[in-house]
């Protein structure tokens, strides 16, 4: 069985990783126009995958994907229920972070792209884990 997850490392990457997407609205005017919104939304789903890690240490890396991309696609598609509640809690800067403001299909490839960018770091640091366990650094 694969080691589980380092939870230190996996808060470090929810920390830079939070810390870049914010960024990136910050700084959106200085993105290139196709980086300004979508930026944001994949770094918002690279960070549901490394949380998901961090919760569940020992779930699977196509598991955690799969829990992360379900999340974000609830999340998108919640965006077109319009409560006034929602919408209340919507229109808060925290509200608009986590559960956004608007349906865009767009952010559903974003998605997509942010978790297998959140992949892609966790099968990296694994393999320099693995070769530095057997001496192959």
């Amino acid at each position: 069985m694969r080691a589980p997850r380092a939870r230190l490392l996996y808060a470090a990457l929810i920390g830079v990783t939070a810390v870049l997407g914010l960024q990136s609205r910050r700084y959106a005017d200085a993105l290139p126009w196709w980086a300004a919104k979508d930026a944001g939304d994949a770094l918002y789903a690279t960070l549901a995958f490394f949380i998901a890690g961090f919760l569940a240490p020992r779930l699977k890396t196509a598991s955690a994907a799969l829990a992360a991309v379900s999340f974000c696609f609830l999340i998108e598609l919640s965006q077109r229920i319009h409560l006034p509640w929602l919408d209340a809690i919507r229109d808060t800067r925290l509200g608009a972070l986590v559960l956004g403001q608007g349906f865009h299909t767009r952010d559903l490839f974003d998605y997509l792209v942010g978790v297998a960018l959140g992949v892609a770091v966790e099968l990296a640091v694994r393999r320099t884990g693995a070769r530095r366990a057997t001496g192959r650094d």
